[in-house]
Order: structure tokens, then sequence, then C-alpha cells
């Protein structure tokens, strides 16, 4: 099994390094895609290594999770039209869709939130609650194919449903 990571430069460190690390412990191949291949850093100092450009990222049949991390990453994502490309093709294919915090700002963008139930950061539910979605506040929303959750304290939850998306 293999999933697909979209994120750039000022991600929020937890909310990309805890489900990062349990997607490989559960012996996932895990690709990090950025706006540019190579070292991004998190809010917070860690660096990691995008093995991929998000321009490059191709076959997503191959691809068996989508997970969008949040801080200040997705305000890059959202900018690349494959990103969006992605996304949509994940929903179209009804593959798992996994987004912390401002994660879900990239689906917004992607025009995939409305009639959705979902959560994200409180800085960004005024936008997703704009954008069509059924706006819920708790720790892990998930609705049909998609995960969603709102901050670092979320992240046992998240993990845990993000997971079971990938038992099916």
């Amino acid at each position: 099994m293999k999933a697909l990571i979209m994120t750039a430069d000022g991600f929020e460190d937890s909310e990309l390094i805890v489900p990062l690390n349990r997607l490989k412990e559960a012996g996932l191949h895990v690709d990090v895609a950025a706006p540019k291949a190579g070292q991004i850093s998190g809010k917070h100092g860690i660096s990691v290594k995008a093995n991929k450009a998000i321009s490059d990222v191709s076959d997503l049949d191959q691809y068996d999770l989508l997970f969008l991390p949040g801080g200040k990453g997705p305000e890059s994502v959202r900018l690349e039209k494959k990103a969006l490309e992605i996304c949509r093709a994940f929903m179209d294919q009804h593959k798992p869709v996994a987004a912390i915090c401002h994660g879900p700002q990239v689906l917004i963008s992607a025009g995939l939130v409305k009639g959705h139930k979902m959560t994200c950061w409180k800085g960004v539910m005024d936008d997703l609650k704009a954008a069509g979605a059924d706006v819920q506040d708790q720790e892990v929303v998930v609705d049909d194919n998609l995960v969603t959750s709102r901050q670092p304290d979320d992240l046992p939850a998240f993990c845990r449903e993000m997971m079971k998306k990938l038992q099916h």
C-alpha cells in the first residue's frame, strides 16, 4: 500500500510527522510531495524531504490514501493546479482523503467540500462553511471517504480513523 502526502514549507510539524510515522509503521510506502522536491521545513523547525514535486506526481492508481497536513503549507499547495487535480481524482475514485487543521483549504480550492460533513482549524471554519461544507466542531469527522480533524490535539483520533479507511 502507498500514501501520498501533499504539503509545503510551514507545515505544522506534529500534523505531518505523527501521521507520517503512523503510515510507515503500518508498512505503507509514503511519498511526500511539495511544490518543489527537496527539503521542506515545518513551523517549529522539523525538516522533511519531499521526494517529489507535486507537478511530478503521476499514476495516481498506485496510491491508496491522500493526506493533507495543516499549518501554513496548504496556502502554497492550494495554488498548485496539479494538487487540486490530484484531490479531485482521489475524491472521484472514492479513495480515502485525510486532512487536518488548514489541510481542508486545499479541498476548498479544489471545489470538493460542498455537502460534506467536515472539521478544520477554527480559523478556517468560516471558509469551509462558505464553501458549502457542513462544519462540525469535533476532534474527527468521517464523511464517507473523507477524514478531517481540527488541530494537533486531535491527532490520536485522526490517525485512528485515517488508518481505518485503509482497512477497507
